[in-house]
């Protein structure tokens, strides 16, 4: 199912969300620059200088670059992580990386690049449809401030749930189910027009939002579970706790943020 777009009018043109879609772009096109590709995304080096690394943030001190090693099957590249000061760091690893930015920097910066194309796709899609009614909700001046802590809360629940995995987390999705959070409680009865695949078929419908963003967050404790059950590729590279912490965020804090709300509109959608 892909999302077009909402029935909630706004009051006004949600600026700060297009803001932060122009920058997440921006960030994607200048992480391919030296490398990498348009759908392939930023090249691994990019991704370990930038992105958050669990690791890291669990090991002050510590940094974490790509190394490469000869071995009986070709080279083999991955990513080691120094011994922190008075830490025993990953197994077999000595010596020191690179220079590196702040771990406090990646934090940030890890909520701007995105790993492919699809990747970038999909959250910006998220981003577009529900950041306009959100903003339109909460303010131009408390929206970014939701978004940021949103992604920094994302974040913190997936290094608690891997506090030692070298894997950089890249993306806004964190702080995009913040959004998604704060929208299902604002707006649980909106309609998203979607767009439906069906095999071979394809149609346009009216999905309830609390349907459509409820089913996402189901399917992101599930993968989740799976995940801590099989640590070794159950998570597919997704970071589904920071998924899950984000939303979780944004159903708790959203109610804080905004005064009294008009009543829902009816569907613009429908005739009659």
């Amino acid at each position: 199912m892909f999302p077009l777009r909402d029935n909630i009018p706004l009051a006004r043109f949600p600026i700060v969300t297009v803001v932060l879609v122009a920058v997440n772009v921006v960030a994607y096109l200048l992480s391919i620059r030296h490398g990498g590709s348009f759908f392939g995304g930023p090249p691994n080096s990019v991704a370990v200088r930038y992105g958050a690394i669990p690791y890291e943030i669990t090991h002050p001190g510590s940094h974490c670059e790509l190394v490469s090693q000869p071995s009986a099957q070709g080279t083999l590249t991955g990513i080691a992580c120094q011994p922190a000061p008075f830490r025993v760091g990953q197994p077999g690893v000595s010596g020191s990386p690179g220079q590196q930015p702040a771990t406090w920097e990646t934090v940030i910066t890890s909520m701007f690049l995105h790993g492919s194309f699809l990747h970038i796709f999909g959250n910006m899609l998220f981003l577009a449809i529900f950041g306009p009614t959100v903003e339109d909700a909460v303010g131009r001046v408390r929206f970014p401030l939701f978004y940021l802590v949103g992604g920094l809360i994302a974040l913190g629940a997936q290094v608690l749930a891997d506090p030692g995995s070298p894997a950089p987390t890249l993306g806004a999705s964190g702080a995009i189910a913040a959004v998604l959070g704060g929208y299902i409680l604002l707006y649980p009865r909106a309609r998203i027009l979607t767009l439906v695949f069906i095999v071979f078929f394809v149609t346009i419908i009216e999905v309830p939002a609390m349907l459509l963003l409820g089913f996402w967050f189901l399917t992101q404790l599930y993968f989740g579970a799976v995940g801590l059950a099989n640590p070794v590729g159950g998570g597919e590279g997704v970071a589904y706790f920071a998924h899950i912490g984000g939303f979780a965020f944004g159903l708790l804090v959203i109610r804080l943020l905004i005064g009294r709300r008009g009543p829902e509109p009816r569907s613009r959608f429908t005739n009659g």
